[in-house]
């Protein structure tokens, strides 16, 4: 990120605040990829249900140990469930379109159904 000046920009970084930088750190775009390459068709498949649910799958449980530990954090807590309430639609279409693809990747993330 860029600070600007008024002579123009600076190459420092500017920080928010420490929960934004320590929540902006837990999914790298490599992570991403990688959730992409396991459950989706290759790398690149970023708009398969499968690979979309997986990737939710996975900021849910990361939103659910931050929300654990800061019970006070209301604002973390509607992000996870308008995270999981994203997912469970996903789910709900895959179900519809492909139930074998619909229990393959329900059994694949061990999610309750």
């Amino acid at each position: 990120m860029q600070a600007f000046l008024r002579d123009g920009p600076v190459e420092e970084p500017v920080t928010l605040n420490k929960t934004h930088c320590i929540m902006a750190e837990y999914l790298q775009p490599e992570k991403k990829q990688e959730i992409f390459a396991k459950y989706g068709k290759s790398n690149k498949d970023t708009g398969s249900p499968e690979s979309q649910v997986a990737l939710f799958s996975y900021r849910i449980a990361h939103l659910t140990e931050h929300v654990k530990k800061n019970k006070k954090d209301v604002v973390t807590r509607r992000s996870l469930l308008r995270l999981v309430s994203k997912r469970r639609q996903l789910l709900n279409y895959l179900q519809k379109v492909d139930i074998e693809r619909y229990r393959a990747i329900v059994k694949e993330l061990g999610l309750r159904r």
